[in-house]
């Protein structure tokens, strides 16, 4: 919450432009969950893929089971 009232412009931080910027250039929280957010859509992508290939691969065996 340190950047909060940096951001919020407290009394104490107006004269504190550096300071704002540094604090915002450390603070990692927000590439934490864009992060964990591109990894939700790589699974579901994934997941989706995988879900249809199997569809295609029932009938696969179907038709070599009807062949037999």
């Amino acid at each position: 919450m340190g950047c909060l009232s940096l951001l919020l412009g407290s009394a104490a931080a107006k004269g504190a432009g550096n300071e704002t910027v540094r604090c915002l250039m450390e603070e990692t929280s927000g590439v934490t969950a864009i992060e964990y957010g591109l990894i939700a859509a790589l699974i579901a992508i994934a997941a989706i893929v995988a879900m249809t290939s199997v569809g295609s691969l029932s009938d696969t065996f179907s038709y070599i089971a009807n062949q037999l």
